[in-house]
């Protein structure tokens, strides 16, 4: 479950493959909050790519194998004129014209002729010798919650004639753009980003890619669901509750809900509105990287946003070999979670070993001050949602909308204002300024208990999900396991403490249950340390192979 966020900077050339004759250049993207940066190598590779290093990229006899490369083989590809742009853009068309249909991840389509159009300008601007960023070239297709200057943004609410079609860029958007991308379309979300399956009135229903009649979670299931099918080489997304971890767990491929600041987003409030971030879906850690790298950096705009050089984020060298790991499972059967869900997700831990990480359990959660564990956890989280997806819900109302909003985004203006009630008697509102401060006092608490845990471990690991992939059919599930969820989010509790410790929180893939379908895992890591996250997928692809491994039916039929 995710929210709007506009973010991005400059974006600068990288050579994906660490040889000294691919040195990197520096690009200044055309904004005022640009600055150039030189971008070293990135020293690994991608799909299979044991032995440390970009395996070498050869034009394929039959260039609909485009889309299958990784991205950063499309970006060396396109960089040495392997292949050119427009037939980059030819092979991904094509490719999406033949799977787009049995999901609906892709929205907002541009029209063939215009991409080919502007594909062949990037091919121009190579043959001058202008080589714009890593993502030269690459078609990409943005989360319909951030803006595309020229593009309708739905948010999954404004039927297409009454969406507005921005002037500007999001600010992560023109990072995108100045590194090279060229902008086909939206990746489809649900209202509001509220809710993690993602559907709509507007663009329908998204289907997994691994069984198009199922869910492929959200809020950004259409970008994990395009990533997974090959259809774009990587996507951004954005994630308040589980939104870069649900939907990559549920179509095995990786996500990242980075630390908060990582990714600048300074529109609407900039210091209260910290529950939602932006952030990469990949196939690869590299890729992974690369794309976080790409959409990182301090801009003054977002006062609250990071610092720290986005470059070290693709050194993937860290040795995991002595790190530890607390898994939480379903906080000792605190959290209703189906067998399916534990079956495959406990199995996945012996990968874990098999890096020579120590795995131990931890049965609940980590207990401080006015933070007493699990029982406080949903208190502490409504509090949070409804004050945060509340006052989202009442810019909309404000306009005018409400009569376009589904029940669920009601449910959390009610929660702030107290117009309605809540099942289980929480969150029932109206939320005082003394709620807040208390409720901010408990979550402080929450910190610091896993800041003692963090002490003891590297990585604090659960499910991306307490269910698999439901039918798509269905708006949420109403039970798990005989206990009835009291919300529509309830079921994806899961996902609340990587959120309300602003930490960042790694999704990769775990394995699969006996139909094929997939889930993953959630790694929390110390604040601020997404830098040993992303060497954590890198060593966790090398020793799984999930993605390269087992492929959607939809791509090998």
């Amino acid at each position: 479950m995710t929210d709007t966020a506009h973010s991005a900077l400059s974006a600068h050339d990288v050579s994906p493959c660490g040889r000294a004759d691919e040195a990197a250049v520096p690009v200044t993207a055309a904004s005022p909050s640009a600055h150039p940066v030189m971008y070293p190598p990135a020293p690994v590779g991608g799909v299979g790519g044991r032995d440390g290093g970009l395996r070498d990229v050869r034009r394929p006899d039959d260039l609909s194998r485009i889309p299958y490369w990784t991205a950063a083989e499309l970006s060396l590809a396109i960089r040495r004129r392997v292949v050119s742009c427009e037939e980059v853009m030819r092979a991904h068309l094509d490719h999406i014209a033949a799977v787009n249909p049995r999901v609906n991840a892709i929205v907002s389509l541009r029209p063939r002729a215009e991409l080919l159009g502007e594909a062949r300008e990037k091919d121009r601007l190579l043959s001058l010798g202008v080589h714009q960023g890593w993502m030269h070239g690459f078609p990409h297709a943005v989360k319909d919650l951030a803006d595309v200057a020229g593009l309708p943004t739905t948010h999954g609410l404004l039927p297409l004639g009454r969406a507005p079609r921005p002037d500007a860029d999001s600010l992560f958007v023109a990072r995108l753009r100045a590194a090279g991308a060229i902008f086909i379309g939206k990746t489809n979300t649900p209202e509001l980003g509220l809710g993690s399956h993602t559907y709509n009135n507007v663009h329908g229903v998204t289907g997994n890619a691994y069984d198009p009649t199922r869910t492929a979670g959200g809020s950004s299931g259409g970008a994990a669901v395009a990533v997974a099918l090959r259809m774009v080489p990587v996507a951004d997304g954005s994630d308040f509750m589980g939104s870069l971890r649900n939907p990559p767990g549920w179509n095995n491929v990786l996500g990242l809900r980075p630390s908060y600041g990582r990714v600048p987003s300074p529109g609407g409030d900039v210091f209260l509105a910290q529950g939602g971030v932006e952030g990469p879906i990949a196939r690869t850690a590299l890729d992974l990287a690369l794309l976080l790298r790409t959409m990182s950096g301090y801009d003054s705009q977002a006062p609250l946003s990071l610092t720290e050089d986005p470059t070290r984020l693709t050194d993937l060298t860290a040795d995991q070999n002595g790190k530890r790991v607390a898994w939480l499972g379903d906080l000792g059967g605190y959290l209703p979670m189906e067998k399916a869900v534990l079956d495959a997700t406990g199995a996945a831990l012996k990968h874990f070993l098999h890096l020579g990480i120590r795995v131990t359990l931890v049965e609940g959660l980590p207990a401080a001050g006015t933070f007493r564990g699990n029982e406080d956890l949903w208190p502490t989280w409504l509090t949070y949602r409804h004050l945060q997806a509340g006052m989202g819900v009442k810019t909309v109302i404000d306009a005018g909308l409400r009569d376009l909003l589904k029940p669920e985004a009601l449910y959390e203006y009610e929660g702030l204002v107290g117009t309605g009630s809540s099942p289980d008697g929480t969150g029932t509102g109206p939320i005082s300024g003394i709620d807040v401060a208390t409720n901010s006092v408990r979550r402080s608490d929450l910190y610091r208990a896993f800041h003692a845990l963090f002490e003891e471990y590297d990585y604090v690991v659960l499910p991306t999900a307490q269910v698999m992939p439901f039918d798509a059919a269905l708006d949420w599930p109403r039970s798990i396991n005989g206990v009835q969820m009291s919300s529509y989010h309830r079921w994806m509790e899961v996902a609340t403490i990587g959120t309300l410790l602003g930490a960042p929180t790694l999704a990769m893939p775990a394995g699969f249950d006996e139909a094929g379908l997939p889930i993953g895992l959630q790694v929390i890591a110390r604040n601020h340390d997404d830098f040993s996250l992303m060497g954590l997928a890198r060593a966790w692809e090398q020793q799984t192979g999930f993605i390269e491994n087992v492929l959607p039916g939809l791509l090998t039929a």
